[in-house]
């Protein structure tokens, strides 16, 4: 039988085994000498490294794909594994701190702070993921005749009427059609269900489109700052590079167009080539909502510089003062009489923020225009290795965008809860608002939408070297402080980018209107104690 050899780096001979049965015969040939000693050897060298306690394990910082060592994200950071690590002590130790409960105001969660669920959306995602009880006499009285009838028309739509079943890779037809004809209803413009992709939440599609655009580090984003973190994190993870642009902190974090201009001859200068624009409207961190002449020029710029426009608008519902609407930047384009062969555009939508508070479920969706048929035979194909987002949150993406209408048994219900949980968003907002700013060192810009308040600390020189000697950030210093001494959880401004030199927190607007009097005296008192400690 002929043995085949070739030699490693070393000069060793090595057998190749083509196949199994292969290896069989060799071990049941005699070996030369040289390749006994050889086998010997291996065997020896292997057991040796096996039992030895003191080789590297195979996976480690080192080894790890860099780019997830480079990649953060605030909103879950050290102050809230921090915060955990309390809570968990509070239930096991009670009374071991001075305070008897975390108040989680790093993130927008609503329902894991009070806020209940919207009933027609929960009666029907009920009935379609339990249909053999719509056929029963007494669901007639448990659930809404408009919550049944819209469970039958969905379960219609998705073949086998088996939730619990893979869908089409983009979502169900049924549920683009709907979410489609919501868009038009916003908007006033048409809109293809063949645009739209069912998303598990907005951050899936987030990173898809960077997956796309990103080639190499010499492809740019530009992105606001303070940026919500979901992007400096995707651009890390898929290789890119963060091109800032600055809100106006003064003006309410306005989005200067002169600024994305300097920004972007700024990055040329490097050799980053640019090749879209985000845009969070309302903003996160920031909470201001664009007006409309200002969203025309940035459509106008992205067109000038064949820029495409990520539009993230998951806070459309979250709109607290009269003189400010929410335009989607779809509507803004086409009313400029621009079309899919001028500008390409994608617009994100959550069922996790507005008035619904649905994070846990996962759904959202992206609306992709101005693509040409090849690129987008790409997309379907990102998705595809996705199978399908979950079919509860491709459900109530269609709700969110086609709720009860006046007439509906549930319309009066619904109407009810929507407007009452975003008249108490907003009096949170303003109760915080000002608290905020009647503390010594501290101002804070009105929260126009979305969910969270980004004041500005000034900070003692005495508080920042105390930062500085024990290697943390001055805003994180002071978010620490205030978790251990009051339960409270903010988000450092340094984990959303801004002004260097700045120190800044995020706060949420959603503990509930109960508690919002024990957060500003906790605050309160905490913040003057921290100034009195370190005053200069």
């Amino acid at each position: 039988m002929m043995r085949k050899f070739v030699s490693d780096r070393t000069g060793r001979n090595i057998i190749l085994v083509r196949s199994f049965h292969h290896l069989k015969q060799l071990l049941q040939s005699p070996l030369s000498a040289s390749q006994s000693r050889f086998l010997s050897s291996t065997v020896l060298d292997s057991t040796s490294a096996s039992s030895n306690p003191s080789a590297a394990p195979p996976v480690n910082l080192d080894t790890i794909n860099p780019k997830v060592l480079k990649c953060e994200y605030a909103v879950r950071g050290e102050i809230v594994t921090l915060a955990q690590t309390l809570q968990q002590e509070l239930q096991s130790k009670p009374g071991s701190h001075p305070f008897d409960e975390i108040l989680y105001c790093n993130i927008g969660n609503p329902q894991s702070l009070g806020q209940e669920p919207i009933t027609f959306f929960r009666e029907v995602l009920s009935l379609c993921d339990h249909p053999a009880i719509l056929d029963r006499s007494e669901t007639q009285g448990l659930f809404s005749a408009d919550a049944v009838e819209r469970a039958w028309q969905i379960l219609d739509q998705i073949p086998g009427r088996a939730t619990g079943a893979y869908s089409h890779s983009q979502g169900i037809k049924g549920l683009r059609d709907t979410i489609a004809a919501g868009i038009e209803a916003r908007d006033d413009f048409p809109a293809d269900p063949n645009d739209i992709f069912l998303t598990d939440g907005a951050s899936p599609a987030v990173h898809m489109m960077m997956q796309l655009l990103i080639r190499s580090e010499k492809d740019g984003i530009l992105c606001p700052i303070p940026q919500y973190p979901l992007y400096s994190a995707s651009i890390a993870l898929h290789g890119g590079t963060l091109v800032p642009y600055y809100l106006n902190e003064a003006t309410g974090w306005g989005l200067e167009v002169s600024e994305l201009e300097k920004q972007l001859d700024n990055a040329k200068s490097k050799g980053v080539i640019v090749r879209a624009l985000v845009v969070i409207n309302p903003g996160n961190p920031t909470g201001q909502v664009l007006a409309e002449e200002n969203q025309r020029d940035i459509v106008e710029f992205c067109k000038k510089e064949g820029l495409v426009l990520l539009a993230d608008e998951v806070y459309q519902e979250n709109v607290y003062v009269p003189e400010k609407t929410f335009h989607s930047f779809k509507k803004i384009s086409r009313s400029m009489g621009y079309g899919e062969e001028d500008l390409s555009l994608v617009s994100f939508q959550s069922v996790s923020k507005g008035y619904y508070g649905e994070c846990g479920k996962r759904g959202g969706y992206m609306e992709v225009t101005g693509f040409n048929a090849d690129v987008r035979e790409q997309i379907y194909k990102m998705a595809s290795v996705n199978l399908c987002s979950n079919i509860s949150g491709q459900i109530l993406a269609s709700l969110v965008m086609s709720p009860p209408k006046v007439g509906d048994e549930s319309y009066e219900l619904f109407s009810a809860e929507k407007e009452g949980i975003l008249a108490s968003l907003a009096r949170r907002a303003k109760a915080l608002e000002d608290a905020f700013s009647n503390l010594e060192g501290v101002s804070c810009n009105k929260a126009e939408g979305a969910m969270y308040l980004f004041p500005r600390i000034y900070l003692p020189q005495k508080a920042i070297k105390a930062a500085e000697a024990v290697d943390t950030a001055p805003d994180a210093f002071y978010c620490r402080r205030l978790l251990n001494a009051t339960g409270i959880v903010v988000v450092p401004g340094s984990g959303f980018g801004q002004v260097p030199g700045t120190w800044h927190f995020r706060c949420t607007i959603l503990p509930q209107e109960d508690k919002i009097p024990a957060i500003v005296s906790r605050l309160t008192d905490f913040h003057q104690g921290f100034m009195d400690e370190f005053r200069d």
